[in-house]
């Protein structure tokens, strides 16, 4: 097969190529982080600890039973008990010092640390979690953060804002850079869809090795760009494993899909129109151009 006759080894097909995958690796981090950012906001959340301190009276059945009546609580993600001892072993490693050598005692009280649902991190919830803890004899305080949990969620909502016109914006441009790449494309070969309308070719036929060289060019730009992507998110689980709560299977697979369709779409349509353009001009007009 001559190099004529092969569209894949052009310099043209190959410029394009890589322009339109820049592109699509640019769109794809962008609904990435659309996709990733409403499981960072669950991680955020569900990180929150509210503190359960429970009287040292409390028996190991009246402890097992209060430590199941919090694993049923709907606010509840998990639940892990922290005797006395652990607490003070905790304190220990944190601070370096021993607090009984000089107060004779152990100070700490044994706790539930409880992290929360996402659902129920917001004050009005938390503050009927609290209030309802508070309401148990056996339970000497509850420490969360409230400020905290009201801090989450204003800057979860700002950033929700803000990446949503970000992506708008990013697609917008996307798709202007991919129209203004196929265009150029066409625009270089407009004397040679002159030529085949001289000699009486329909549109159609006109169209078909156009539009069959586009549809190429969006399937194999995607491929590249979801090879690129999956690669970065690959080193990113090799530089922070813990990266898989937030950027799990389902949003991957949303991503590729979405930069495969995206590409094949636009480019299809870009040369399409593109096309038609072209196609409906005179012999006269193309030499204005």
């Amino acid at each position: 097969m001559s190099k004529k006759n092969a569209p894949f080894l052009s310099t043209q097909f190959i410029t394009t190529t890589i322009s339109t995958t820049l592109v699509l690796v640019l769109l794809g981090v962008i609904v990435l982080f659309v996709l990733t950012a409403q499981n960072l906001s669950t991680y955020v959340k569900e990180n929150i600890n509210i503190s359960v301190l429970v009287s040292d009276d409390m028996n190991s059945e009246q402890l097992e039973q209060m430590g199941e009546r919090l694993r049923m609580a709907p606010y509840a993600k998990s639940v892990q008990y922290i005797s006395k001892e652990e607490a003070l072993k905790e304190e220990i490693l944190a601070q370096g010092i021993d607090p009984t050598e000089f107060l004779g005692a152990n100070p700490y009280t044994a706790s539930f640390e409880v992290k929360i649902n996402a659902a129920y991190a917001d004050p009005d919830s938390m503050g009927a979690a609290v209030r309802g803890l508070k309401g148990n004899a056996d339970v000497v305080d509850v420490i969360y953060s409230k400020d905290l949990i009201k801090s989450v969620n204003d800057n979860i909502r700002k950033a929700s804002i803000v990446l949503f016109v970000i992506a708008a914006l990013f697609t917008y441009i996307s798709f202007a850079l991919i129209n203004n790449t196929v265009r150029l494309t066409i625009f270089s070969k407009r004397f040679i869809i002159n030529t085949m309308k001289l000699v009486g070719a329909s549109w159609s036929f006109i169209r078909r090795p156009f539009l069959s060289q586009g549809l190429t060019l969006g399937i194999v730009s995607a491929m590249i760009a979801d090879g690129l992507i999956m690669g970065g998110i690959y080193w990113l689980h090799k530089f922070e494993p813990q990266i898989s709560a937030i950027i799990n299977m389902q949003a991957i697979a949303i991503v590729t899909a979405a930069v495969f369709v995206f590409g094949m779409v636009i480019t299809f349509l870009c040369t399409f129109f593109s096309l038609n353009k072209y196609l409906k001009m005179s012999s006269n007009d193309l030499y204005y151009l």
